[in-house]
């Protein structure tokens, strides 16, 4: 039998888990008991399939994530770049302002893909024993920089509404303005909701943030075309007008990226997930309770933290077990986690102090 102060730790890097992709379609909600023929036969594969810890044996979900976001980016910088070239063809033909600050626009929304790539990129690098959680971090400061872009368009959207306010101009060639406008606003929309969604799938808080942010560059194509429109009928001040009003809903847009942006630099996630896994964790056998638990953004991957209760007789042959069916729980149940940190705690005895008086010291508030 083991001393009942002793304690186990137990991590084991899950990047390359072979059975991650389950995390990505959890069922927290189906009733135990309730085994589908596919369940069964999932169940059945799954142990007779061989399984190995040796990293070149592993399939690479986290990778294969950072692998989705860059697809999306260089499909998104695409259909952007192709927009922005159509839309400064009809610049050059109508000398409209405002189509030309869309395409500003439009165009450094697509060079905000650099940055993200770049993270997305060295978020695959191997840990150092200088960074020792990764580069996952990288993807945290593309997001501020995005923020700064967002900021920056709801600035020069304001800025060329009062100007145009101010100083009211004609222009040439309406009908082509308008339709550039609408490829604008075409082509933002459909890469914020392919940004949108593939940053959501792969829980990248940057990657969704890009994509609100080609979503207000869709909105100012908007103010375009309705500038224009209002142009046509022959009242000037339509542009800026619209161009404050589409100011105003870039701000929200800012709002919410920058809320993802700081939330995921704060460490913050959805109680929810901290729900299942203690939900989880009280039902492996041989855990009398579930203590500290943490979870953590790094990148788009997630980490855990958490300490449980055993038997304080138990071996710690024993303790291993039960921490490794703790992780291994864990692993399946939370979306995108990826590595699982396991503290055992002995359960007190009648009358024995706390194992962890030696540490009290150390406590801050």
């Amino acid at each position: 039998m083991s001393d009942p102060h002793r304690h186990h730790h137990h991590e084991h890097a899950r990047d390359e888990h072979a059975h991650h992709e389950h995390h990505e379609h959890p069922h927290p909600d189906r009733t135990p008991g309730h085994r589908s023929p596919a369940g069964r036969w999932h169940r059945l594969a799954h142990r007779l399939t061989p399984h190995s810890h040796e990293s070149a044996d592993k399939l690479d979900p986290a990778l294969e994530s950072s692998a989705r976001g860059l697809r999306a980016l260089w499909v998104s910088l695409a259909v952007l770049g192709a927009t922005a070239v159509a839309q400064a063809a009809v610049v050059v033909v109508s000398g409209s302002v405002a189509l030309l600050g869309d395409t500003v626009h439009n165009t450094a929304d697509a060079l905000t893909a650099v940055p993200l790539g770049i993270a997305f990129v060295l978020g695959r690098r191997a840990a150092t024993r200088r960074f020792t959680y990764g580069y996952g971090r990288a993807e945290d400061l593309a997001g501020i920089v995005i923020v700064l872009t967002i900021t920056a368009s709801a600035v020069l959207a304001a800025w060329t509404a009062v100007d145009r306010l101010l100083d009211p101009r004609p222009v040439a060639h309406l009908p082509a303005v308008a339709v550039a406008a609408l490829v604008g606003f075409a082509g933002n929309e459909w890469v914020a909701r392919h940004r949108i969604r593939v940053g959501r799938e792969i829980g990248s808080a940057a990657l969704v943030a890009d994509g609100l942010h080609a979503r207000t560059d869709g909105y100012t194509s908007l103010a375009v075309l309705l500038g224009a429109g209002g142009a046509a009928l022959g009242w000037q001040l339509a542009d800026p007008v619209v161009g404050l009003a589409i100011t105003a809903a870039i701000v929200l847009v800012l709002r919410d990226a920058a809320r993802e942006v700081f939330r995921r630099l704060m460490d913050a996630v959805d109680p929810a997930l901290v729900d299942r896994a203690e939900h989880v964790l009280g039902e492996i056998p041989g855990v009398r309770g579930v203590g500290e638990l943490r979870l953590r953004w790094i990148g788009h991957r997630l980490r855990a933290e958490v300490a449980l209760v055993v038997d304080g007789e138990a071996t710690v042959r024993q303790a291993h077990r039960i921490a490794v069916e703790a992780e291994h729980a864990l692993l399946h149940a939370v979306p995108r986690l990826t590595a699982a940190l396991v503290h055992a705690d002995p359960a007190p005895s009648p009358g024995e102090a706390d194992p962890h008086l030696g540490l009290a010291h150390h406590a801050t508030a």
